[in-house]
């Protein structure tokens, strides 16, 4: 964008801050030069994403001799913070997309297979092909699945048509999100925005791709063609108070139509109307564009095994039991659940898989060692929650829902700024790549 174009000065002085932010990651990698552990431990990773492929990386050069082993299918790898920007017009499809076994390390055997069944009292995890797999440590990092079948009338060959988006559903629906909310944009109309009553991952994305919307109509002059309405789940926008309180301002500050304590529970394409539970019964919206965002939960072999948590607000979501700040299992010590399927209140994110790997790394590898781990993950979760193309607040919390800024005195958490933007756009990829390589 031609409005963003960046002055040498200011370019420099995101340098030096996205240098001090992958400075940060390295210092805080646990154990940092120390003599490798010789084990002949099996440990098994269920899950190549983010959290598995870091790991990997780490506990392939914190232990000599152990046989490390990752099972997951996918050939492909997903930068998945990427998904708003493509969906934003922003970047293209394949800007999220490498391959998954350029990040693995030579001594890691991956299994390009799904797990069909977790023993963990046999410590055994049964292929999609059949094979079994005996371990000593289990991480189970599988991420989270996209219920789209819970919404009734919705499927994924409707993104991208009839005004129907959806963000998470992968880099080319994003795309195609991008098509159909670019097209609305131009013509006007109502757009819709909902979020599940599920946990999720990154739950500001449903606010930032709301504001997104409202930037582009507003450049295009036909903001006051277009009719924004954004469905909430609860009582909240958001889950920190204080964040809550802001979005809430900037909401209503640009003219947004917010209605509460609705849920969407059907699609019909043809009428163009959403269905939603409220506490007063069934009701609908229509729409000349929508983002659906589906119910989350665990994979099935997950949320039907013995890991998953049996009671508590999450049961039937399939979340692994954890010690949230040990993330470790308390029934059978020797799992640890780590990103998305890790069943904490809160950590949903790229930026919380980064503070959560070091943790396991931490206590694994002093349990193989005969001792005990130190380190605590504290809850730790990040949203650059975007604004307007160029402007984004850097959000950080922990499980308190303390604000827990990484640059304090230079960022501010709750301000639109230019910097936090660049943060998102340029300098949070290059440290998530870090990341899996075990050196963030």
């Amino acid at each position: 964008m031609g409005d963003f174009n960046l002055d040498r000065r200011r370019f420099l002085t995101l340098g030096a801050l996205g240098g001090g932010a992958a400075a940060a990651g390295l210092a805080s990698a646990s154990n940092a030069g120390a003599a490798p552990v010789k084990t002949a431990a099996k440990i098994l990773i269920l899950g190549a994403g983010a959290a598995g492929t870091a790991l990997a990386n780490r506990l392939s050069a914190r232990l000599d001799g152990a046989r490390i082993t990752l099972l997951d299918p996918r050939q492909d790898h997903y930068y998945q913070p990427g998904f708003t920007l493509i969906a934003a017009g922003l970047k293209p499809a394949g800007y999220s997309v490498t391959r998954t076994a350029d990040w693995l390390p030579r001594t890691v055997d991956w299994i390009s297979e799904g797990a069909a069944e977790i023993d963990p009292d046999a410590k055994q995890v049964t292929t999609t092909s059949g094979k079994t797999l005996g371990y000593d440590y289990l991480i189970v990092a599988t991420g989270i699945e996209l219920d789209y079948d819970a919404i009734e009338g919705m499927s994924l060959d409707l993104i991208g048509a009839d005004g129907i988006g959806s963000v998470y559903a992968g880099p080319d629906y994003a795309a195609k999100t991008w098509a159909a909310m670019d097209a609305f944009t131009d013509k006007g109309g109502t757009g819709l925005f909902t979020r599940p009553a599920t946990e999720m991952k990154c739950a500001g994305a449903p606010l930032k791709y709301t504001f997104l919307t409202d930037d582009y109509a507003r450049r295009k002059g036909t903001r006051g063609k277009v009719e924004i309405k954004y469905a909430a789940h609860s009582a909240a926008l958001f889950s920190v108070p204080i964040v809550n309180e802001k979005a809430r301002m900037l909401f209503e500050d640009r003219g947004f139509d917010v209605t509460y304590h609705h849920v969407m529970t059907a699609i019909d394409p043809g009428r163009k109307t959403a269905s939603f539970r409220t506490p007063d019964g069934t009701t609908e919206i229509g729409f000349d564009f929508i983002n659906v965002i589906p119910p989350m939960r665990a994979h099935d072999v997950v949320k039907n095994s013995p890991l998953s948590w049996k009671t508590g607000k999450w049961v039937g979501e399939g979340w692994v039991e954890v010690d949230k700040h040990m993330l470790r299992h308390p029934r059978f010590p020797e799992v640890f659940a780590v990103g998305d399927v890790a069943g904490v209140p809160k950590g949903k994110t790229a930026a919380s898989v980064k503070w959560q790997v070091p943790v396991i790394e931490d206590h694994l590898v002093a349990q193989i060692a005969g001792g005990e781990g130190t380190m605590a993950y504290n809850g730790y979760t990040s949203c650059p929650l975007i604004t307007r193309i160029g402007r984004a607040m850097l959000v950080e919390f922990d499980y308190n829902n303390n604000l827990t800024p990484s640059f304090p005195g230079i960022v501010a958490p709750l301000e639109e700024l230019w910097i936090s933007w660049l943060l998102k756009e340029v300098a949070l990829k290059a440290t998530y790549n870090a990341m899996l390589r075990g050196r963030a």
